[in-house]
């Protein structure tokens, strides 16, 4: 597993892009959520800032502290009680079904593929029946030679099976927006919790 602290630490932080994902953006302008949200993976919080100004209770999670330190200090006007620096898979017993979605960008591939279905359980523990997961996934796999990850890309196939059971797909399509790079590599899938 990355040091992700580590990174942060050593500046080594390609995917921040000092501002919130185009696609996620462009997605939830036209479809805006309501409620008490969560980002896992929120690194220095370009999603959350934006996700709090649009009015939502956000809680924006990351496993490294130093990542939630500068998140509060990149972004002052977000309440401090929004950062919560902890590990999506231990996380208090009162976050259970407590969410009516979860924004997923850069979380799931930044994990090694052999956890992809804990990050899916732990996904649906926090959600209220009916709850949201609302993702920007990176769905092409290839990548340059030597190149070995994070990220992991996750094809669609894989992404498919991976939340076949506990959700239904509400919206499914590749974006017109992106980062430099990015068009065509990723996808915008919401899920609603069953």
């Amino acid at each position: 597993m990355t040091d992700w602290n580590q990174c942060y630490a050593e500046s080594l932080t390609p995917w921040d892009k000092g501002q919130p994902s185009p696609p996620l953006v462009q997605y939830l302008t036209e479809h805006p959520l309501k409620g008490r949200v969560l980002q896992p993976g929120c690194g220095v919080g370009h999603d959350v800032a934006w996700l709090d100004a649009q009015g939502l209770q956000v809680t924006g999670l990351d496993l490294s502290p130093l990542a939630i330190e500068r998140a509060q200090k990149a972004h002052p006007e977000v309440p401090e009680n929004a950062w919560l620096p902890g590990d999506l898979f231990d996380l208090p017993q009162t976050h259970a079904g407590a969410f009516d979605a979860v924004v997923e960008h850069t979380c799931l591939c930044a994990m090694p593929p052999a956890l992809r279905t804990r990050y899916r359980d732990a996904v649906h523990a926090l959600l209220k029946p009916g709850g949201l997961l609302v993702g920007v996934w990176f769905i092409n796999p290839d990548m340059d030679p030597g190149e070995e990850g994070p990220p992991f890309g996750i094809a669609l196939v894989e992404l498919d099976a991976l939340f076949d059971e506990g959700f239904n797909v509400e919206e499914d399509y590749t974006p017109d927006v992106a980062f430099d790079g990015r068009l065509g590599r990723e996808r915008i899938r919401v899920l609603r919790k069953v």
